[in-house]
């Protein structure tokens, strides 16, 4: 597998291309075509002056467009990887280059919104069998709250706490990242196993029960 590796996101801004220890303020439209014909053919340095010159627009679309700054990182890194190894299709140009990072970036947010909906989706299952409401709850639903809380219980550390969090007390995935300690992606890791291993226990119960 190839690892593409990233150079952190500087605070240049879209526009601005570095030479030695200047910032110019407008990249010659020749320079925007000239390197994205060093990226098409897989020189390296070029990556990392796209990055530079481009993190900064690709980041603030994608903090505009999902609203969290943590989300916005994963997707910038996700676009640039994705140029990346998709760089035979670029057709270089002082302006379709930054519309092609553009266009992934869309692609790239859809895939995170699209995440979100199915953790929301997971997130609300998981809720609606572990809210006490005993006047109306059956045998079989009380059961499974049980069932999903000593699961929860028994669980290692960090994992129960990031299950706890963000169930039982209705905490973000940034917020729990910074209550744990612990890496954004290590968090969400954790969520999408607690959710499967809680399906695969609820299953069982579920078909055991008939």
């Amino acid at each position: 597998m190839t690892v593409v590796r990233l150079p952190t996101r500087s605070g240049h801004r879209y526009g601005g291309a570095v030479v030695g220890a200047t910032v110019l303020e407008e990249a010659p439209e020749e320079s925007v075509e000239a390197l994205a014909l060093r990226f098409r053919d897989g020189d390296e340095a070029a990556l990392g002056a796209v990055f530079d010159r481009w993190s900064g627009l690709v980041h603030t679309f994608a903090v505009r467009a999902l609203g969290d700054p943590h989300d916005a990182e994963d997707v910038t890194q996700q676009v640039f990887v994705a140029a990346w190894r998709s760089r035979a299709t670029i057709t270089p140009g002082p302006s379709t280059f930054p519309a092609w990072l553009v266009g992934i970036a869309r692609h790239k947010v859809a895939d995170a919104r699209a995440a979100r909906a199915r953790d929301a989706r997971k997130v609300h299952a998981v809720a609606a069998v572990t809210t006490p409401d005993e006047s109306v709850a059956t045998d079989s639903a009380l059961a499974e709250r049980l069932v999903v809380r000593q699961l929860v219980d028994e669980m290692d550390e960090p994992r129960r706490t990031v299950l706890l969090l963000a169930f039982w007390h209705d905490r973000p995935h940034s917020d729990i990242a910074a209550t744990t300690g612990l890496p954004l992606g290590t968090v969400k890791s954790h969520l999408r196993r607690g959710l499967a291993q809680l399906h695969r226990v609820l299953e069982e119960v579920r078909h055991g029960s008939r």
